[in-house]
């Protein structure tokens, strides 16, 4: 191997490491944001980003804490079809998401610390 293939192999796994700390290969886990849904009226045609990590202070949307906190999760993207209220998911464990289900009334939930993962 040269010297010019050296250095760009020591550039590539810089580059891959520097990756690999804002973009763990295994994601964090959800957290609870709080135990109940958050009702909000959803307007037609307009784009939204629903929290997935738990961590942002601007629940149920996103406000970029996944990416500062490294956690390797991402906003669930979403635009609504019609205007209307719904009631968005703020305990993370909905299998409708971002639509609560229901699911923060179970008892894993209810016993969860606010903030601990799901």
């Amino acid at each position: 191997m040269d010297l010019r293939g050296a250095g760009m192999l020591v550039q590539r796994r810089h580059i891959f490491s520097w990756l690999a700390r804002w973009f763990p290969k295994t994601p964090a886990k959800p957290v609870v944001a709080q135990k109940i849904p958050i009702k909000v009226e959803l307007v037609a045609g307009k784009t939204y980003r629903w929290c997935v990590c738990g961590r942002s202070k601007k629940q149920p949307f996103c406000d970029g804490s996944h990416f500062f906190q490294r956690t390797g999760l991402f906003p669930l993207k979403f635009k609504a079809q019609e205007t209307r209220t719904v009631a968005l998911c703020t305990c993370k464990a909905t299998k409708k998401p971002p639509y609560c289900d229901g699911t923060h009334r179970s008892e894993p939930i209810q016993k969860a610390e606010v903030g601990s993962p799901v």
